[in-house]
C-alpha cells in the first residue's frame, strides 16, 4: 500500500465520517482507511458510492455485473474479490462470475442474456475506450428509462474511479 491507512478510531476528528461509513458498509474497509487521509474526499466518496450502490435504480445483479467487469478490465482483483459475495447475494450464478473474469468473454458469452450483453458492452466501451458509440448505447433504451440509464452510466464511471484508485495506491495488494 502506497499510503498509510488510518486505523479506525485513532483520530477523534474522523469519528463522524467513520460512523457514516460504518452505517452504510458495516465496516471501514482498507479502501476507506486510505481515503480517511483526506476527510473531505472520504466523506464525498462515501456519499457518491452509497448513492451508486444503495440508492440506484439499476438492479443489484446488473450493478454487480458492472462492478466485476470494471474490476477485471482495470486489473483490480481486490475490487473483484470484494464484490463476488455481493454478486452471489444478488443472484448471479457462479458460472457468470467466472465468465466475467475473462476480459475477452463478455458480449460473446451465450450464458448472458441480451440485456446483460448490452450492459457488458457499455461497461467495456466506457472502461476501455471512454467514448460510447450510439450502436452500444441505443440498445439499452428499450430496457431502461432515462434515470436507469443515468444510474447505469454513473455505476460504470464510479467503479472505474474506485478500481483505478485501488490499483494506483496498491490497496488490497
Amino acid at each position: 500500500m502506497r499510503i498509510t491507512p488510518v486505523t479506525p478510531g485513532s483520530r477523534p476528528e474522523l469519528a463522524a465520517i467513520e460512523a457514516g461509513i460504518m452505517a452504510e458498509r458495516g465496516r471501514v474497509s482498507p479502501l476507506y482507511q486510505v481515503l480517511l487521509n483526506s476527510p473531505p474526499l472520504a466523506q464525498g466518496w462515501e456519499q457518491l458510492l452509497t448513492a451508486v450502490r444503495n440508492r440506484s435504480s439499476v438492479p443489484a445483479l446488473l450493478r454487480e455485473m458492472v462492478i466485476l467487469r470494471v474490476a477485471v478490465l482495470n486489473r483490480a482483483p481486490y475490487e473483484f474479490d470484494a464484490h463476488v459475495p455481493h454478486a452471489l447475494a444478488a443472484g448471479m450464478p457462479s458460472e457468470k462470475i467466472e465468465a466475467l473474469r475473462d476480459p475477452q468473454a463478455g458480449t460473446q458469452a451465450t450464458m448472458f442474456s441480451e440485456l446483460e450483453r448490452h450492459v457488458i458492452a457499455l461497461t467495456d466501451a466506457m472502461t476501455r475506450d471512454i467514448e460510447v458509440p450510439d450502436s452500444v448505447f441505443d440498445p439499452l433504451k428499450p430496457f431502461f428509462n432515462e434515470q436507469q440509464r443515468v444510474d447505469l452510466v454513473a455505476t460504470v464511471a464510479s467503479y472505474n474511479m474506485v478500481s483505478r484508485f485501488l490499483v494506483a495506491l496498491q490497496v488490497g495488494h
